[in-house]
């Protein structure tokens, strides 16, 4: 009878013998083929589909076509309207007509008188000057390019806490400035006279018969040559009756000179002119 030793070295050989056939079975079977792949084709179709380009680079506007198509012709810092852009102002409908039933204005409204103004000014100083004798009430500043009427109560330009301050009481010379010029404060006068610093107080609010000589004469100096953009010749032209365009279309007539004077000096100027 075999012992218990016997049985189990027969159960291990078995065990060995099973694993042995299952692998060698393991190592002869077939590769499994790879899963079939199906491309999947788009129907056809009429619809053509277009390439985006990007959209072709453009040049940088220039900074006057920038100023005259994007910026507003008028503006308000906050102490009054300014106009940003003097030839578009002129052409929209914020400017005031001129006043034609004042003679005056009527005579300072030809066109002519601003094609003489700006050869002796830049050409938006000059329209300044001209739209400001033109009109009877309505004013652009030539220094700060406030827009206004007169006998309006200005705000004040040198408050600097961000409060409008409004100075009730002008003075008369402010008002009488601002008809002659345009100028709308004493800060504006003063930028616009500070080629003159010595005539200051002498000019303000006075017209040209109204100056004594000895201030003209500093006028008609040189200047401190600080380069006001022709602030101090409109200053100048703008006291004068009829804005120096005597003077500079005939600059060789005397027109402080006696009538019978006077003649004779245009005459002189008429037979100068045919003989050249």
């Amino acid at each position: 009878m075999p012992g218990p030793c016997n049985s189990k070295k027969k159960k291990k050989a078995i065990a060995k013998k099973n694993k042995k056939s299952t692998s060698a079975i393991q190592a002869t079977a077939l590769p499994e083929p790879p899963p079939l792949v199906h491309e999947l084709e788009p129907p056809p179709s009429d619809i053509v589909c277009t390439v985006h380009e990007p959209p072709p680079k453009l040049p940088a506007p220039d900074v006057q076509e920038f100023h005259e198509e994007v910026l507003p012709i008028i503006h308000d810092p906050g102490n009054g309207p300014r106009v940003r852009d003097v030839r578009g102002f002129l052409a929209s409908f914020f400017a005031q007509p001129p006043s034609l039933e004042d003679p005056l204005c009527a005579e300072f409204s030809q066109e002519e008188v601003l094609q003489m103004l700006c050869t002796a000014l830049s050409q938006e100083t000059a329209i300044v000057l001209w739209y400001n004798k033109s009109r009877a009430t309505s004013r652009i500043c030539p220094s700060c390019r406030r827009l206004y009427r007169l006998g309006d109560i200005l705000p004040d330009l040198t408050s600097d806490d961000g409060e409008n301050h409004i100075n009730e009481t002008r003075s008369p010379l402010l008002a009488r400035e601002q008809e002659i010029s345009g100028l709308c404060s004493p800060l504006c006068f003063i930028v616009a006279s500070f080629e003159y610093p010595s005539a200051i107080k002498t000019t303000w609010g006075r017209t040209a018969d109204q100056i004594d000589d000895f201030t003209w004469d500093l006028l008609n100096g040189p200047g401190g040559g600080q380069g006001d953009k022709g602030l101090s010749l409109l200053l100048k032209m703008a006291r004068l009756p009829d804005l120096g365009l005597g003077q500079l279309c005939l600059p060789d007539i005397d027109f402080d000179a006696e009538p019978e004077d006077r003649i004779y000096c245009r005459q002189n100027y008429e037979r100068d002119k045919l003989s050249y």
